[in-house]
């Protein structure tokens, strides 16, 4: 991945240079929580490993969604050399209309630079046309809409995701996380431990959040590529991904990935899928007033007699059955 194993400039003492693409509105505590652990890395190390600038989208300063402002050190369309360029961003995302934003993110695009979001940020990122082919994820607020708008984007359900030249972050206090993931590719885990544990963040979390002991509890395997798997397959209910591409985002071929699910499910990748996905057409029914054409639709099936077919058999009656 580009953003996290480019270590020559690591190697030969020059600094991973960072840029904070602000949009007004953004989180305050999301801001923070991803530039404060790069402070504390040049404080616990004693020498400048990171250095960053704030790029305001519009103006010489940003307003968060508080009322702080940030001032800025570079303006949008600024040649600059970055490593990595953040974007920032709350409030309404779906609705901001900064086209020279869009039009800067695609030129650093071009020159390769490697492009991440938080919170609000990645919806700027897809709107910017800069996350064709990327697994990302993005705060649940804007979720919904963001995959209404563009159904095609790869989007999952997780506290972070890096994908070669894409970081991407749900906000709150996700970039935490999200940073020690970051600083553990660059300078190793016991120096990301010690900035972790520099703001008392002693659960540090994987990028599948707290989904990922919920799922070893509940299927009884700790295998890592089918516990990631799995957590694809439920950022992909409504839009349920092929069996070819579930093998290139688990890093496995198909047929390895299909023998450990034989091994530690009993059953093959994409039967567990299925399930899953009437798994939660089941609940659907049963906790929402969705008609069983809308249910269909949520659960990623096609049309409703094939739905209704797939139903029947796991459970043993229809899904109108069921409503009754």
């Amino acid at each position: 991945m580009v953003i996290s194993s480019d270590m020559s400039l690591l190697d030969a003492g020059r600094p991973f240079r960072v840029g904070f693409l602000m949009i007004d509105g953004f989180a305050l505590m999301s801001y923070a929580a991803a530039i404060e652990p790069l402070r504390a890395a040049n404080l616990l190390a004693e020498r400048t490993l990171y250095e960053f600038d704030h790029i305001p989208a519009s103006g010489d300063h940003a307003v968060s969604s508080s009322g702080a402002t940030v001032d800025g050190t570079l303006r949008v369309g600024d040649r600059v050399d970055l490593d990595l360029l953040l974007v920032v961003a709350g409030g309404d995302p779906v609705r901001y209309k900064g086209l020279h934003v869009f039009q800067w993110l695609r030129t650093m695009s071009r020159r390769g630079v490697p492009l991440g979001g938080v919170s609000g940020g990645p919806v700027i990122l897809a709107r910017a046309d800069v996350m064709a082919g990327r697994r990302m994820t993005v705060h649940w607020e804007h979720a919904p809409s963001l995959g209404e708008l563009y159904p095609d984007l790869m989007l999952a359900r997780s506290l972070f995701v890096m994908d070669r030249d894409r970081i991407t972050c749900a906000g709150g206090t996700a970039p935490l996380d999200m940073m020690h993931a970051l600083i553990t590719k660059h300078h190793g885990a016991d120096f990301a431990r010690r900035v972790s544990d520099w703001f008392m963040h002693t659960e540090v979390r994987p990028s599948g959040g707290p989904q990922r002991a919920g799922l070893v509890e509940r299927y009884g395997t700790t295998n890592r590529p089918v516990i990631q798997t799995i957590e694809i397959m439920e950022g992909h209910i409504a839009d349920p991904l092929t069996l070819r591409q579930l093998s290139t985002l688990s890093g496995l071929g198909v047929r390895q990935l299909n023998r450990l699910f034989g091994e530690k499910l009993g059953v093959s990748t994409m039967a567990f899928y299925r399930d899953l996905r009437l798994e939660k057409a089941e609940n659907l029914l049963q906790q929402s007033t969705l008609s069983v054409t809308e249910v269909a639709q949520a659960a990623g099936f096609s049309g409703s007699a094939h739905f209704s077919q797939a139903f029947k058999s796991r459970y043993g009656r229809s899904p109108s059955d069921l409503r009754k």
